[in-house]
């Protein structure tokens, strides 16, 4: 399989169903917390330096061969909120059904199998990298590219931000994006030795707290 996989999977027309939600952004434009683009960029740094880098590292781990179901519990410790596991788990469903359509793989198979309702997207996105042919960075490159650009894209239609303003964001935060994904990698290297232990566990309050307020909402843009 060549490299240009990684292009189809952190393709924003892929379909698994990112697109219908906001990483936390909808609730934080309604209370005040992203209004233009720098705020927004504060917000998308502190996402991909907790959020982000634990995601990153779980997909890490699941490409280079790390147990799916240990991954899976790891990630569920590392999600306070009950919403957000929710939502995890019905973005690994949407995904796994894209993946085996497009990269068929006996371990995703397997996976769907032991997870009927869905397991954790970044899981699930780890296996689908491998199933792809690509390395543990690649996954790690889709898992905080895609934590930083749904939230921004999601703004751009929130506040009718100027796209050309959330993409210089997206370009300014690209040098940390490298940082994460190194972070990431060595984490999600060492669960072959030290465990799901190994893997981090950053938190971002804000994000779980928003989350419980989002899905009380009577009406939402986004699902989350």
């Amino acid at each position: 399989m060549t490299r240009a996989a990684l292009l189809v999977l952190a393709d924003g027309r892929f379909p698994a169903g990112g697109h219908a939600h906001s990483g936390g952004a909808e609730e934080a434009v309604k209370a005040g917390r992203i209004s233009g683009a720098t705020s927004l960029e504060a917000f998308l740094r502190g996402r991909l330096h907790t959020t982000g880098l634990v995601t990153a590292a779980l997909a890490a781990a699941a490409a280079a061969g790390g147990d799916p179901a240990e991954l899976d519990a790891a990630a569920d410790a590392r999600t306070p909120s009950p919403a957000l596991r929710l939502i995890a788990r019905k973005l690994g469903r949407q995904l796994m059904r894209a993946a085996r359509a497009a990269w068929p793989s006996a371990e995703l198979d397997a996976l769907a199998r032991e997870f009927p309702k869905g397991a954790h997207q970044p899981v699930v996105l780890g296996l689908t990298a491998r199933a792809a042919g690509l390395a543990a960075a690649d996954a790690a490159y889709c898992s905080v590219y895609e934590s930083v650009s749904g939230p921004a894209t999601a703004v751009v239609r929130l506040l009718s931000l100027d796209p050309f303003e959330a993409t210089a964001v997206l370009a300014r935060l690209a040098p940390e994006l490298d940082r994460v994904v190194d972070r990431a990698v060595v984490a999600g290297s060492a669960v072959a030795t030290a465990g799901v232990d190994a893997l981090p566990a950053a938190s971002a309050p804000l994000l779980e707290i928003g989350a419980e307020v989002h899905a009380a909402w009577p009406v939402r843009l986004f699902a989350s």
